[in-house]
């Protein structure tokens, strides 16, 4: 039988999600538990070795589902994009965050007290849920502890209309394969990351984005079809369309993330890879 897309869906030969039980196999199904991350950014690996590929990130206050947890790895799916992976479970806390505020701003600082010149207990990246306890001035006091400056948030649920102008933000962000964060992020996390800041969720990876986010464009070479905002596909690549000067995407051949003309980049791809558009989808 076809299985499941294991980046998207928790099973191992000797452990599996209850809700998979009957399409795949497994010695033992569990439904899992709620935990949430309590580190600014959290590694989530291809495999249990500490040393294994980065698959993606998980950032302060996610919640996560755990399935397991073992020699202090922790076996979970991302509440967020559903990814799953392995993490280090001494930066977890059980149960979830009901979040007041997320971050809006590209990052913020975690403080101890209500007091910029208190040594930074952490960093936390755009997106980021919090909940708010309490308020000292300038500053919000979080549940979990530790303060945050409250111009870096915005009320759960407020969201911003220009995710190309999100992006643009991150102009200079160092590219990271499996990077989540503004610290450090890949193609497709820089459009996960843009499209959340205006309230819509996309999937991690950049095929999973191609056969899903908004609607798909007609699109033969020819700019004049595109609109700002558009999302263009390669195999394994992605980026933002904002004007024909102004092609906004994570690449590893500048280390970062730039804007660019666009016909600069896809000269660019199908030289080195004979790849071209495969898709392009308006959000």
């Amino acid at each position: 039988m076809d299985l499941p897309d294991p980046r998207l869906h928790a099973y191992r030969p000797d452990l599996a999600d209850e809700k998979l039980r009957g399409r795949v196999e497994a010695r033992r199904f569990t439904a899992g538990e709620p935990w949430h991350v309590a580190s600014g950014v959290l590694s989530l690996r291809t495999g249990p070795s500490r040393d294994a590929r980065l698959g993606s990130e998980l950032i302060f206050g996610e919640g996560v589902t755990v399935f397991e947890i073992a020699d202090g790895r922790a076996w979970l799916q991302n509440d967020a994009d559903g990814y799953v992976g392995y993490a280090d479970a001494a930066c977890l806390a059980p149960g979830r965050v009901d979040p007041t505020h997320r971050v809006s701003a590209l990052r913020t600082y975690l403080y101890p007290e209500p007091d910029l010149k208190a040594p930074v207990r952490d960093l936390l990246s755009m997106n980021a849920p919090v909940a708010a306890a309490a308020g000292d001035g300038p500053f919000l006091g979080l549940s979990d502890g530790g303060w945050v400056w409250a111009g870096h948030l915005s009320p759960d649920g407020e969201f911003e209309t220009d995710h190309g102008a999100v992006a643009l933000r991150f102009l200079g962000t160092p590219y990271l394969w499996g990077g989540r964060s503004s610290i450090g992020l890949d193609c497709s996390a820089l459009v996960q990351l843009a499209l959340a800041r205006c309230g819509t969720a996309a999937p991690r990876d950049s095929d999973m984005q191609a056969d899903s986010v908004g609607a798909p464009v007609s699109f033969d070479g020819d700019e004049a079809a595109l609109r700002r905002g558009d999302l263009v596909f390669w195999p394994g690549h992605v980026g933002v369309w904002l004007a024909p000067d102004q092609f906004v995407h994570a690449n590893a051949t500048h280390m970062m993330t730039v804007a660019e003309p666009f016909a600069d980049a896809a000269r660019r791809i199908r030289e080195a890879t004979r790849d071209e558009v495969t898709a392009v989808r308006r959000p």
